[in-house]
């Protein structure tokens, strides 16, 4: 499996969206990002794709508009997340990636394996 890169622009992209309150970080992951609260994954860069985890309906929501899709790599998406149109404007794309942060903020906090 190829893993696809992204551009610096993209990078920068991604982080804009990502919301400056305490617990979230973003983290590099296999050559792309991944932003994170309390040890979640809420939002991913795959190549140029950024993709958000979802609650249920929300995610309805966002495969409702042309151009969303899985997330992740093709023969394999990551489960509960799907990737944003391209055609998404900043301000939509920063929405989506909020309502992510809020709902996986609601899930259980993940604790670093010991080694």
């Amino acid at each position: 499996m190829q893993m696809p890169k992204p551009t610096e622009a993209d990078k920068q992209f991604f982080r804009s969206l990502i919301p400056d309150v305490p617990g979230v970080e973003v983290k590099p992951m296999f050559g792309n990002l991944g932003a994170f609260v309390n040890g979640n994954m809420f939002a991913g860069l795959f190549g140029s794709s950024v993709g958000v985890k979802l609650a249920a309906d929300d995610l309805a929501e966002l495969a409702t508009f042309e151009g969303a899709g899985p997330f992740g790599p093709p023969e394999r998406p990551m489960g509960g997340y799907l990737s944003l149109p391209s055609s998404v404007t900043a301000e939509q794309a920063t929405r989506w990636v909020n309502k992510a942060q809020a709902y996986v903020a609601t899930l259980p906090p993940k604790h670093k394996k010991k080694k």
